[in-house]
């Protein structure tokens, strides 16, 4: 019987995950479809170009929120470390992956779309230390505004993630399948992100930090 608890909660942690708030909240404010705009992830970062600041912080909110509910759910439900660490890793793959946005592309080959993964990874952690928030998010903030790259500040949350757990484990107060949480969805991040890394690595990737030296560079080129 707990077998099949513990199956369930892992399927219903991907169909929340699936749930594309980003896509709701967005067409809700504007009738837009997020899908259309800029990467057409259904994440928080795409909701903000999609509708403004407000729709992405709302977007992002809920989408941790489906990280962290799963967790607690398996708190409740079980005491087993691994469901615990696999329901929020499966809210990550619906986030990413959604069941309700199938689709086919241009081929006519199936394809699921969704986010890239980073939201829900934060909640996921909160789930597992609701303390994480407060390292993950000003964490990120800072490596945000500093480094400019939206992409490297979503990879850089499953990191830190892995870095508080990993200190944890060695506190003796988190199992070490919460390490491992961090270090899945690491990959499953970069995997999402791929096209951006790419993108990154050729100069292509959208830049949102400040750089003093570009105004000089304009200036002299002005000047000539």
């Amino acid at each position: 019987m707990q077998m099949l608890i513990n199956a369930g909660l892992v399927a219903l942690a991907y169909i929340l995950g699936s749930i594309p708030f980003g896509l709701l909240v967005v067409r809700a404010s504007t009738g837009k479809d997020i899908r259309d705009v800029a990467s057409g992830r259904t994440g928080g970062t795409n909701a903000m170009r999609a509708a403004g600041l407000g729709a992405g912080l709302a977007t992002a909110l809920l989408d941790i929120l489906k990280g962290a509910v799963t967790v607690w759910a398996a708190q409740i439900l079980t005491g087993n470390d691994w469901v615990r660490m696999l329901t929020p890793i499966a809210a990550i793959l619906g986030h990413n992956y959604s069941i309700f946005l199938a689709e086919r592309d241009e081929t006519g080959k199936l394809r699921l779309r969704g986010g890239a993964g980073g939201a829900p990874t934060v909640g996921g952690a909160v789930g597992l230390w609701w303390p994480s928030f407060f390292i993950i998010i000003p964490v990120g903030a800072l490596i945000f505004f500093g480094v400019g790259y939206a992409s490297v500040t979503t990879i850089s949350v499953a990191l830190i993630a892995t870095a508080i757990f990993t200190v944890r484990y060695f506190m003796g107060t988190s199992p070490w399948q919460d390490i491992l949480y961090g270090v899945i969805a690491f990959l499953l991040l970069v995997y999402a992100l791929r096209p951006n890394i790419k993108a990154l690595m050729e100069g292509r990737e959208r830049f949102h930090g400040w750089r003093p030296w570009k105004k000089k560079e304009t200036e002299e080129i002005k000047d000539e």
